[in-house]
């Protein structure tokens, strides 16, 4: 089981529950076979996962069942569809047949369309000795919902630093479904929510109005004329962006019910997206 939850911006804290693992079998001497790890991660560099460019995290951990202080230092770089991951991983106390403190993994993202992505990841410690952790999924997004859900194949048990890095010779098959629960939707106090406002260009001409609702545009297309505008409202009791896919500036993140709205100066088809919620899309014509 994983759970996760952000904090402040670019922080979230985490913990990470396998029932059974593999880890203590070999030669660990632990009578436990529950492994457990708590972890925080500090987006240093770069915006939110699957946003254009080079981004960098850091994670401390802590694993109960080896007693040990471990970190990795991740980047993904994302172009269009495609992500490309590293992360450098150390072990204060390494579990099982393991000597090595350190370890390296990398991996893949591809996003064929909207809705579905392929991804695999491998990661080791640096040891001769130490079979190399690997994984490959199917990941689905849920049309009309923030939820995803992957069928994964893998030879590790666990997702914890240390199980990412040491694999075995059994084929795992499974699948892991995401829950989303955004705590402002029960009790605002839980974030300090922003006065809802409209922002980007206030005093332009709207010519439409897209409402954010249900995860959904409420108009997929809108067609205006050169010069006017759109305004985007998020009916949502989360934050929303409209992030365009070309060249043209985008919005901040637009609190529950603020707004956003932005003026054409050139004809064309723009396309858009949200990018917490990529699920989300919509397209403005402009002649």
């Amino acid at each position: 089981f994983t759970f996760a939850t952000g904090i402040v911006r670019n922080v979230a804290l985490g913990a990470q529950f396998a029932t059974h693992s593999f880890l203590i079998e070999q030669g660990s001497g632990s009578q436990s076979s529950n492994e457990t790890q708590l972890y925080a991660r500090w987006r240093v560099w770069g915006g939110p996962e699957g946003t254009e460019g080079l981004h960098l995290s850091v994670t401390p951990a802590y694993n109960f069942l080896a007693k040990s202080a471990d970190g990795e230092l991740g980047a993904d770089w994302t172009t269009g569809p495609l992500t490309l991951q590293g992360a450098a991983r150390v072990a204060g106390k390494p579990l099982g047949q393991s000597a090595a403190r350190a370890a390296f993994g990398g991996g893949v993202v591809a996003r064929v369309n909207r809705f579905v992505a392929l991804s695999a990841d491998v990661g080791s410690f640096v040891s001769p000795t130490v079979r190399a952790a690997w994984s490959a999924a199917l990941n689905v997004v849920i049309p009309g919902s923030p939820h995803t859900f992957s069928l994964e194949v893998s030879n590790a048990l666990t997702s914890t630093i240390q199980g990412n890095s040491i694999g075995q010779s059994q084929r795992l098959y499974g699948f892991e479904f995401t829950i989303p629960i955004h705590l402002k939707r029960f009790g605002p106090w839980f974030h300090g929510t922003p006065r809802p406002a409209a922002v980007g260009d206030v005093s332009a001409p709207v010519a439409t109005t897209v409402r954010l609702a249900a995860y959904k545009f409420g108009t997929d297309t809108v067609t205006i004329s050169v010069g006017q505008a759109v305004r985007w409202v998020n009916n949502d009791p989360v934050e929303h962006t409209i992030s365009f896919d070309g060249a043209e500036p985008g919005s901040p993140l637009i609190a529950p019910k603020g707004s956003f709205i932005h003026r054409f100066g050139k004809a064309g088809t723009y396309s858009y997206h949200c990018t917490p919620h990529p699920f989300m899309k919509g397209v403005v014509i402009v002649k």
